[in-house]
């Protein structure tokens, strides 16, 4: 049975070949779309589920309780002291680890100098995570404070063949580190990445004032394991309650986050979990079912378009006895052939996109074939589609009655004209919905990309200061000698890059500042010049100057600090930092400028002055000189004065550009897979419209003979499925509206939506619904009526 089942399946499609590689492209189409998205999103889901720990272990984050809001820290928010006071007050905890981040940093091990990401942490961070040591022991590997654990990769660049272990490399030019392990590469999917992972001990030698710490200062990531994820509501309690036990004030508050929900779940707003990544994953989610849902329906509408043709065979079948699940059999039977050869040309397409994929987004997503779960994965959903595109046309067509469809076949697939209309309202409706997105998406992207930013980005690089260039006398030197080479036309210094967040504290005080009131606010080390470099604008009064003599005790705020604080004559006034028990005259205000988000309001933020502090060096290239030869001016430079270190130039627009990664992937996700959409629904509508020109063929015929000509003809067939269109646009405007809006919100800085979105979007279905239409009906239409008529 099953065998003359497959035999007759595979009659048909060799029959209807037209229709069979409309079906089985449509259905290709959507299933390599749905496992390109699906594999991104298993990608992003999986991050730190590698670890067998993970459902132990959290971060600790913090609230800022504010006066006018409550603002939660993610990173670098916790201080030395915290972790120790948590294994010894806190029950339930197995584990826990301080943690810094250093990328970028300088090694050397004989002639050969690369920047490599680096770790500070306890020996319990390889207790918390377990990573795979081809050489060494986890146990010992940090024991001492100069010991280093490094990654297979950088154990290959820096000795080659030799065997690491015992080896000594130097970090900073200044101290030696004895290898003592290797480990596996890390997956990309990872929270915590290093090259290099060196004893906190170690980073406490080096700059002792961690261990100064107060309970205010946040300068280091906290990481907990529990001994039972049970425990963790009472674990987080006692959590709660450490900052105001420790210093008798409550405008701070720890807290312990599931380092599995770390990568996902990244925002917060007032103090409680508002979302993050998880919702663009939900949007790719939602994105798959739709494309492969669309491609659906494709078949489904093919399907009974045919009905006529196969309604005599089902009506000898069931005269000859079949009963109504066997045919029904006979259409899923058919259904799931096309998916499973439709799965087999989805493997190829995968196979050929995935390079271009994972090149675009800087991945690697990879399909495990050995892995049981991934295949039974593809099984599954193979037989989900095939099973959901070929339920409607089995019931359907099974349904015929044998008196009906042998008295007057014609009339046998009349009844399900409605449902294939609604069908092709459906799939248009997903696909202009898509359209729609697209576009908001690309607007706000350009909005924000053109939106000024209050400093300008090109030409402007950013070195790290190393070396003898720590040294004022050495740093001026390199300034003055690049400016007169002609490579830039100024420089200044800043922290942390110009286009990174720094140090925030909640301990400034102003005049006029009411009780109880607490702001946070952004702190910022600079250098001279910084204005005139980055092209900024102040305001009011001054920039740090040398004219002026020492500027240590001077500040300058941006706009937004002053309205903060409601100053209404800046210049002059004395604002005071607990933390540092300094005071500070204000000389001058600068104009906002975008440094941390493009899309979110810029927060208060004060400019001190110090020789010292500033790690980076900012320079304007010189734009009457190309960029190539500036540059190369400056790597000598740099490597004449520091010949130990590897030169490493960033070019701040590029990173200004990576702010906008998860909008730009969102974007081309939406321009890719709705394109496909739109696409399978055109292999649908062709189907269509190529059924029914057949079906109209004699009435063509005779329309011609009295006098009908081409447009009218044209006109008649594409009559309907317009109206099938508008009405698409009527029920994808509104949910493409509720979508756009909703996306929106997340934006301080946003477009207007606005009517041209959704008009290009009607205009863009009508076209090409028409245009599909018409390349089919336009053969019927020019056919001679002879061909149609002779044999009546």
């Amino acid at each position: 049975m099953y065998l003359l089942a497959l035999k007759i399946a595979l009659r048909n499609l060799w029959k209807n070949k037209g229709f069979s590689l409309i079906n089985i492209g449509g259905l290709a189409i959507g299933l390599t779309c749905c496992l390109v998205l699906l594999l991104y999103v298993n990608y992003e889901w999986s991050y730190d589920k590698q670890f067998k720990n993970i459902g132990r272990i959290y971060s600790v984050y913090d609230n800022d309780i504010m006066s006018d809001r409550i603002i939660t820290n993610r990173a670098y928010c916790t201080p030395n002291q915290l972790a120790a006071t948590i294994m010894q007050t806190v029950p339930g905890v197995e584990q826990v680890s301080r943690m810094a981040e250093r990328d970028e940093s300088p090694f050397r091990y004989k002639h050969n100098a690369f920047n490599k990401n680096l770790i500070f942490a306890d020996p319990s961070f390889l207790k918390i995570f377990d990573y795979n040591f081809i050489k060494g022991d986890s146990s010992s590997a940090l024991s001492t404070p100069n010991s280093a654990i490094i990654t297979e990769q950088t154990a290959k660049i820096l000795f080659g063949e030799e065997d690491p272990i015992g080896k000594v490399i130097r970090y900073d030019n200044r101290s030696d580190l004895m290898v003592t392990a290797v480990i596996a590469n890390h997956a990309q999917n990872q929270t915590y990445r290093f090259d290099v992972l060196i004893p906190w001990a170690f980073l406490e030698n080096e700059s002792p004032w961690y261990k100064k710490m107060g309970w205010t200062d946040g300068a280091l990531n906290t990481i907990v394991m529990l001994k039972d994820a049970q425990q963790f509501a009472s674990a987080d309690q006692q959590v709660r309650k450490i900052f105001k036990q420790n210093t008798n004030d409550s405008y701070i508050e720890f807290f312990l986050f599931p380092l599995k929900k770390n990568h996902l779940y990244d925002q917060f707003e007032n103090g409680e979990l508002s979302g993050g990544r998880i919702d663009q994953i939900k949007l790719f989610l939602l994105l798959a079912v739709c494309v492969l849902f669309i491609a659906c329906i494709n078949y489904m509408n093919l399907s009974t378009a045919r009905s006529e043709k196969r309604a005599k065979e089902i009506g000898i079948r069931k005269t000859l006895g079949s009963s109504r699940q066997s045919i029904a059999w006979q259409f899923i039977l058919e259904s799931l052939l096309l998916s499973f050869m439709a799965l087999l040309i989805a493997f190829i397409l995968l196979e050929t996109v995935l390079p271009y994929f994972n090149n675009l987004l800087a991945i690697d997503l990879t399909i495990d074939y050995g892995s049981y779960e991934v295949w039974a994965i593809l099984i599954g959903l193979t037989l989900i589609t095939g099973l959901l595109a070929g339920s409607y046309p089995a019931l359907y067509l099974s349904s015929l009655i044998p008196l009906k469809i042998l008295k007057g076949i014609k009339g046998a697939g009349k009844t399900s004209l409605p449902i294939r209309k609604i069908l092709v309202v459906i799939q248009f409706g997903f696909s202009i919905c898509m359209i729609i997105c697209a576009i908001v998406v690309r607007n706000q992207i350009s909005y924000m990309n053109n939106r000024p930013l209050g400093f300008n980005k090109d030409n402007l690089v950013q070195i790290g200061r190393l070396g003898v260039l720590r040294d004022s006398g050495k740093l001026q030197l390199f300034k003055s000698e690049l400016i007169k080479s002609g490579a830039i036309v100024s420089a200044t210094e800043t922290t942390n890059g110009l286009t990174n967040n720094y140090v925030s504290t909640e301990k400034i005080k102003w005049p006029g500042q009411l009780k109880n009131e607490q702001v946070a606010m952004q702190l910022r080390f600079s250098g001279y010049d910084f204005t005139k470099t980055i092209d900024a604008k102040i305001l009011q009064g001054r920039d740090f100057s040398r004219e002026f003599g020492n500027d240590t005790t001077k500040v300058i705020l941006n706009e937004t600090a002053v309205k903060t604080m409601n100053l209404k004559d800046p210049i002059g006034a004395k604002i005071k930092n607990d933390d540092w028990n300094e005071t500070f005259t204000v000389i001058g205000v600068m104009k906002d400028y975008n440094y941390s988000s493009l899309g979110t309001k810029v927060s208060p933020l004060l400019f001190f002055y110090s020789e010292t502090s500033p790690g980076t060096i900012i320079m304007r290239l010189n734009p009457s000189q190309s960029i190539t030869t500036s540059t190369q001016k400056i790597k000598e430079l740099s490597l004449k004065l520091n010949p130990d270190y590897p030169f490493q130039i960033d070019f701040v627009s590029e990173r200004i550009a990576d702010k906008l990664k998860s909008e730009k992937l969102l974007s081309i996700f939406s321009n890719v897979f709705g394109g496909f959409a739109i696409f399978i629904s055109c292999l649908g509508l062709l189907g269509l419209a190529l059924y029914i020109a057949e079906q109209r063929s004699k009435e063509i015929s005779i329309r011609k003979v009295i006098g009908a000509n081409l447009k009218d003809i044209l006109i008649l067939l594409n009559k309907d499925f317009i109206k099938l269109v508008i009405l698409s646009n009527m029920i994808a405007i509104p949910a493409a509206y509720i979508i756009t809006t909703s996306w929106l919100q997340k934006y301080d800085y946003k477009i207007g939506l606005n009517m041209w979105p959704f008009i290009t979007a009607f205009v863009l279905s009508i076209f090409i619904a028409v245009l599909t239409v018409s390349l089919q009906t336009f053969k019927v239409a020019r056919a001679n009526p002879v061909d149609a008529l002779k044999y009546d």
